[in-house]
């Protein structure tokens, strides 16, 4: 197995210190967002839900067309653009006070849709041999920035408020930005004209086995969205646990589920064997939802359900963009992240749009029965793709 060169490590660390520090932004607002938005005047459970998954809409809208855009101008153009868009989306719902318009610049951040430009990027600075380790690399920075989120989102919004949340959102972007022109080196192009032609394109997202990947990733950030809908509301009104204590739960949940995708993670670099392990993910998230919505009022219960449920997430947040990446004809790299992410991010918002009517009508243990129940639609995607990768070629090819 290669090493890594000096450019590629270069190139992963960095790129995943500007990926992290966009979704630290974005995570910093999770374990608190939906206990103190309660407090806001045209506060709704639906209204909750949706300003967590409502920068899901512009990501649906623009992560193909900022992917293309960047196989034309160069990733790191398109990336600034994005961050840009994303920083001033923050200060709006910085300066706003209510949740109306906190939905507003939360769907404006939405727009800086940058996610399969940035991880395109990754791909382009790393050799195919490697490029799973890269990936894994960023994987791991993204889970490190949400454990760090969600351990310092609280006492943060304890001295700044909520708003000073969304302000640090938008200075983290700006550091990204310059994090990225001055450390991130400069891939060489590809061809400009071969691979994005509108035909090239469409057979590309022809490809049956990126819906596989496409359709999980949507399921896995809806499951997400909901999720967070829920917890921090389940921890102080269920568990009688204060927001500045929510760290003594996660950290000990995210350590060990950092822990455990470091250890299968490695093991998903034959396709047969990355299908069937993203199936029996797909089970242990089902089943950790399960334990979580019926953990009651035990800390412990519900601490080992998400442990379950966030390992599985960390190693499926790190292994799909991998799976894609490989998938994927290099001169159409940013066009198809920019699907995956568009995926990703529409299920955030309906993740969140269904956590806020869960959560109306069910209360916070039903939001996490009615996440539970959407595996059962996201399974037999897995199973079927699981299936045709496991295959003889002539066998996929006529199905």
């Amino acid at each position: 197995m290669s090493k890594l060169s000096p450019l590629e490590r270069r190139a992963a660390f960095t790129l995943a210190g500007v990926i992290s520090l966009r979704l630290f932004g974005l995570f910093l607002v999770l374990p608190v967002f939906s206990v103190y938005a309660r407090g806001m005047p045209d506060a709704t459970p639906f209204l909750i839900g949706l300003a967590l998954g409502v920068y899901g809409i512009g990501q649906m809208l623009l992560q193909i067309p900022l992917g293309l855009l960047s196989d034309r101008i160069g990733r790191k153009p398109a990336i600034t653009l994005g961050l840009a868009v994303f920083a001033a989306g923050g200060l709006v719902a910085a300066l706003s006070h209510t949740l109306a318009g906190i939905v507003l610049g939360r769907g404006l951040q939405g727009m800086g849709a940058v996610a399969g430009a940035g991880t395109a990027l990754a791909a382009d600075l790393t050799a195919e041999e490697n490029r799973g380790k890269v990936m894994g690399i960023v994987g791991v920075s993204i889970g490190m920035s949400f454990l760090l989120a969600l351990i310092l989102g609280p006492p943060l919004e304890a001295v700044a408020g909520l708003s000073g949340l969304f302000g640090l959102t938008s200075m983290l972007a700006l550091v990204a930005i310059a994090m990225l022109w001055l450390r991130v080196p400069t891939p060489v192009r590809a061809s400009r004209s071969a691979g994005a032609q509108p035909g090239s394109v469409v057979a590309m997202l022809a490809d049956r086995r990126l819906w596989v990947l496409n359709g999980s990733v949507f399921f896995l950030h809806a499951l997400l969205t909901a999720s967070f809908v829920g917890l921090p509301i389940l921890l102080v009104d269920g568990l009688r646990i204060p927001v500045a204590s929510h760290w003594m739960l996660y950290l000990p949940v995210m350590v060990v589920a950092a822990a455990a995708m470091g250890v299968l993670l490695p093991r998903m670099r034959d396709d047969t064997r990355a299908a069937r392990m993203v199936v029996g993910a797909v089970v242990a998230i089902g089943l950790a939802l399960a334990g979580m919505a019926a953990a009651g009022t035990s800390p412990v219960a519900l601490g080992v359900a998400a442990t379950v449920f966030f390992g599985a997430f960390n190693l499926l947040e790190a292994a799909l963009p991998s799976l894609v990446s490989r998938l994927a004809p290099a001169s159409l790299r940013g066009a198809a992240m920019g699907a995956y992410a568009t995926s990703q991010f529409f299920g955030a918002f309906v993740g969140g749009a269904i956590g806020g009517i869960a959560l109306g009508h069910l209360g916070a243990h039903g939001v996490f029965a009615a996440a539970a129940a959407m595996t059962l639609v996201w399974l037999p995607l897995t199973l079927w793709g699981a299936r045709r990768t496991a295959a003889p070629d002539g066998a996929t090819n006529a199905a």
